[in-house]
């Protein structure tokens, strides 16, 4: 079975003297949120590429190609490319925004050919690269561009041939004698002339006020120069449109990330889990005496799959119209959005979970807490809790949190005794052992019940098929709909191996 998947990160340099672009394109044993879903590529899994027949696009448009591999590099970490950038004005807008960081993904199209399932997560045995793009959203964190340049004496002979079939006809002028001015030249990216920049200071402005008077020339350009601003003379000073687009969305999925997790049955609705009722026992038994019989009986658990979709209509005006980056956005927000839906129903499910001992909503309270319901978990479902989910109200607390001298408990960086290590740059740390995950989707913010899960991880487990993205024109409207899909199960196993928070 073949499967076609895309996957991005980020690009190392791009170079706009030699109109290369290189960086990672495979980093091998990482984990990437690609089109078919979280996706490992194993070491080896893709040797000996071949850039022949790979072409450069621009956001995977099979119309748009910008360039061509020239060579693939295979390491230990991963696939490393280098791509020659054609000499059109694409390909040079390409090399501008590459090297300025506006678009600064390189997203490989693979033809994935053996995999496996595990803890649904692909991990990809034998592939092989068809295609390679410029984008601004990447997925794997470790691919980056090296090099950006732009040399006019290397042109393309496929450039040239395109540029000199551009104007067939000559275009008619009045027969006026000029004279002959210099060729333009032709630059990738043109430096910004400016005016030296002047030290300007209020002794100095008097000075040139009182010379200027005596017919200074150079205290008459000082002055101006002073007076001279874009408070007073506006000009052409107007406010630039940036690419960058600011969200206040993550893909991340933390609660998710603190379970189990499977890959969903291929069809149906529903699914059980065989589960054991009751368990055969061993005892001591005297010589000669028959052993006791006990029958293992065993139930089942079900679980109901959920369907979660969402969808948008785009006008093609809007597609053909605007920032080659509005269409690339529109998807990672949907995904985003299908990220924050699945991570809700664990949390959910999470709720079911058992109510822990009354404590109270703070740091000492917390750690009692823990103390007290993770030796609870595993008295209960015979499972060691490993990981605990708080929301950002509990982290703030948590990262605040100080002795009796007001030495931090949780963030100082060498702790004579240490219960854990938080830290205000990122959401995950440890708290007396228990990996630390803060989700900011949780039901309540504040330090109430429910606002923290202790998780044995096993006893609760996310199935998931991989998210499947639709487009379809709408001919009465001529827009088009695009719709993010998939199917999951959030199925709660073990009661007593999830203790939830619960306030004094």
């Amino acid at each position: 079975m073949t499967l076609n998947l895309t996957f991005a990160a980020h690009i190392t340099g791009a170079n706009e003297a030699t109109r290369q672009i290189s960086g990672i394109v495979v980093p091998f044993g990482k984990t990437g949120n690609t089109s078919a879903g979280p996706v490992i590529f194993e070491v080896g899994s893709i040797s000996n590429p071949d850039p022949k027949p790979v072409k450069f696009l621009l956001q995977h448009d099979a119309m748009r190609p910008i360039g061509k591999a020239i060579e693939f590099q295979v390491t230990p970490g991963g696939i490393t490319g280098t791509f020659k950038v054609s000499n059109t004005t694409a390909g040079s807008d390409a090399l501008v925004e590459a090297a300025d960081g506006l678009r600064d993904g390189l997203s490989v199209g693979a033809q994935i050919d053996k995999y496996t399932i595990q803890d649904g997560v692909m991990r990809v045995t034998a592939a092989k690269i068809v295609e390679v793009s410029l984008v601004h959203a990447p997925a794997f964190s470790d691919a980056v561009v090296t090099d950006v340049a732009a040399s006019e004496a290397e042109a393309d002979p496929d450039t040239i041939q395109e540029e000199e079939q551009v104007s067939e006809q000559p275009i008619a002028t009045p027969e006026v004698e000029v004279e002959a001015a210099a060729a333009p030249v032709v630059q990738a990216s043109s430096p910004i002339q400016t005016a030296p920049r002047l030290n300007i200071t209020a002794a100095g402005y008097l000075e040139a006020s009182i010379k200027q008077m005596t017919g200074d020339e150079d205290a008459r350009a000082y002055v101006r120069a002073a007076d001279d601003s874009t408070s007073t003379n506006t000009g052409l000073t107007l406010p630039q449109h940036l690419q960058e687009f600011y969200t206040n969305t993550i893909a991340d999925r933390p609660a998710i990330n603190a379970v189990s997790r499977q890959a969903l049955v291929s069809s149906g609705m529903s699914f059980t889990v065989p589960n054991l009722g009751t368990a055969p026992t061993v005892a001591a038994t005297a010589e000669g005496s028959a052993p006791s019989e006990t029958g293992m009986t065993s139930t089942y658990l079900t679980g109901t799959v959920v369907k979660y979709a969402g969808m948008n209509d785009v006008s093609w005006e809007l597609i053909d119209r605007s920032s080659p980056e509005f269409y690339s956005e529109l998807l990672s927000q949907m995904a985003n959005s299908y990220a924050k839906a699945t991570d809700s129903a664990v949390l959910t499910a999470l709720a079911s979970g058992t109510q822990a001992a009354t404590t109270a909503a703070t740091a000492a309270g917390f750690i009692s807490y823990v103390g007290t319901e993770s030796a609870a978990c595993f008295a209960g479902s015979k499972k060691k809790a490993r990981n605990v989910v708080i929301n950002t109200d509990w982290w703030g607390t948590l990262l605040g949190a100080t002795d009796t001298a007001g030495r931090p408990l949780f963030t100082a960086s060498n702790a004579q005794n240490n219960p854990g290590v938080l830290s205000g740059q990122g959401i995950d740390g440890n708290i007396m052992g228990l990996n630390v995950y803060v989700d900011p989707y949780t039901s309540v913010s504040t330090k109430i019940d429910d606002s923290a899960f202790i998780i044995a991880p096993e006893a609760i487990t996310w199935y998931e098929a991989p998210t499947t993205r639709l487009q379809v024109q709408l001919i009465e409207t001529g827009q088009v709909r695009v719709g993010v899909y998939g199917y999951g199960c959030a199925l709660l196993k073990d009661a007593t191996g999830v203790r939830r928070f619960n306030l004094t």
